[in-house]
């Protein structure tokens, strides 16, 4: 009897960068449209404590905004960290490569900017008036619009290029088991 070779268990093989699911790229791009949306509130939040100073509302809303980037925000930074990026960054062309690394940087700015703009709310939040209402307007503008351009790239390009990739990978996989595409999908 022919002694069957030993396979390698899952921890011993050499790991590899995690892949978004098809249905992952819906929850980021939900995540995109929650930070649209938080944007939003904090330029209402900035113009209510210009108005009015703090009130129930203007702590609510600081809470709210605090709570969604300090969380929602960066756990989807990660993700894409995890997920997204490292195999466009593996086998992308050096074009491509560039824009990951340039999101790459852009979430240690939005970071940074985060972590100026946190200890405010938090004041607004808590009801104390030791925060800095100049240093938010002028941090408001610089905030809103990294964001958008690093959404805007990252739904531009670099999902539509992970997603491909997804495609093809699934159909090769598909192929080499000898699998037909589900109805209605093309093999990329």
């Amino acid at each position: 009897m022919t002694p069957t070779p030993a396979r390698a268990t899952p921890s011993a093989r050499p790991s590899r960068p995690g892949v978004v699911p098809a249905d992952g790229f819906e929850v980021l791009d939900e995540a995109h449209r929650a930070v649209v949306a938080h944007l939003g509130l904090l330029a209402e939040l900035i113009d209510r404590l210009d108005r009015h100073g703090i009130d129930a509302r203007a702590s609510e809303l600081a809470r709210d905004i605090a709570a969604f980037f300090n969380g929602h925000a960066r756990d989807h930074h990660a993700e894409e960290e995890r997920r997204v990026f490292p195999g466009l960054l593996a086998d992308g062309s050096e074009e491509l490569v560039q824009h990951v690394r340039r999101l790459q940087q852009d979430h240690g700015w939005l970071e940074e900017d985060w972590l100026e703009l946190a200890p405010q709310l938090d004041a607004v939040a808590n009801g104390y008036n030791g925060y800095d209402l100049a240093l938010l307007q002028h941090a408001l503008p610089v905030f809103t619009e990294l964001y958008r351009e690093h959404i805007a790239l990252e739904e531009s390009l670099i999902y539509p290029e992970a997603k491909r990739r997804l495609a093809a990978a699934q159909a090769a996989a598909r192929q080499r088991l000898g699998e037909t595409p589900p109805t209605g999908t093309s093999p990329a």
